[in-house]
């Protein structure tokens, strides 16, 4: 099954367009876990246990990971999600960015080392930085587009030829870069006019959405803005609001988790009705 059948059939399965990012911050663990060396990986699975069955996707974010030499709990985290919830697609957030070789090796890490189903990537550098990644033809290549950051706006909104630059992507990857037809893009919740104006350019494809929970993202705006004819087309992403959801009533962490995770998944199916 490639990526966009995957997380078709998550959306239709699940009845959420809840994706939850795994961003795991040492700092933030309960104790009972701080001091343990797998910490990071036991955080990790036991949120993807408590949420498994409210989420479209789950993301892990690399440099989480990656800035306490953890690569190796992320592989596990990811080994994890692939054996147990084989039906939820696993997008690694790695926004790369690079040309020919390399690329090819950045493909190789998020697809073959973390076994992916999709990976974030910058088109700063143009299509043939995409490329290497549209070789994995049953994989999802995720093009960073109108970003949730206030500075995003330094670029992205740049005039080429009469439109904002971010307009300019969202149309170059629709009509030309999507060669397997597995491309989405990433449009943040924290600018809805410009994700309207992505979803009217690009059809049906897939948006991965950050930018609602602890960035402040409005989940109507979001969903009237993004959605498409059937109610779905988007993985709406939160990390933080999630992970580090306050334990109410002697609460596990992963209980907590939950239960942010379903009303975010209530919060966005109220939407999606209405």
């Amino acid at each position: 099954m490639n990526f966009i059948n995957k997380l078709s059939t998550a959306w239709q399965s699940s009845n959420s367009l809840l994706c939850v990012g795994l961003d795991p911050d040492i700092a933030k663990f309960p104790a009972e876990l701080k001091e343990k060396p797998e910490a990071i990986s036991l955080f990790c699975k036991a949120i993807v246990d408590a949420t498994a069955r409210l989420a479209c996707a789950f993301k892990p974010q690399i440099a989480y990971f990656a800035a306490l030499r953890a690569e190796d709990q992320l592989e596990d985290v990811c080994r994890y999600v692939k054996q147990k919830y084989p039906h939820i697609p696993l997008v690694l957030d790695a926004k790369r960015g690079d040309i020919g070789a390399t690329a090819e090796q950045y493909a190789r890490e998020a697809y073959e080392r973390y076994a992916a189903d999709a990976v974030t990537v910058n088109p700063y550098m143009g299509f043939d930085s995409v490329a290497p990644y549209l070789e994995w033809k049953d994989r999802g290549v995720i093009i960073l587009c109108r970003t949730s950051n206030p500075g995003g706006s330094d670029l992205q909104f740049l005039n080429v030829d009469g439109k904002p630059l971010y307009q300019h992507v969202a149309s170059l990857v629709a009509d030309k870069w999507n060669t397997n037809g597995q491309c989405g893009l990433v449009v943040g919740a924290t600018f809805p006019n410009e994700l309207a104006e992505v979803r009217k350019r690009v059809g049906d494809m897939p948006l991965l959405v950050p930018g609602i929970g602890a960035q402040g993202g409005d989940v109507e705006a979001t969903i009237n803005a993004g959605a498409t004819a059937n109610g779905t087309g988007m993985m709406i992403n939160s990390s933080r609001a999630i992970l580090y959801a306050k334990p109410q009533d002697g609460e596990t962490f992963a209980a907590a988790a939950a239960r942010a995770a379903v009303d975010t998944r209530d919060a966005v199916n109220r939407c999606r009705a209405g």
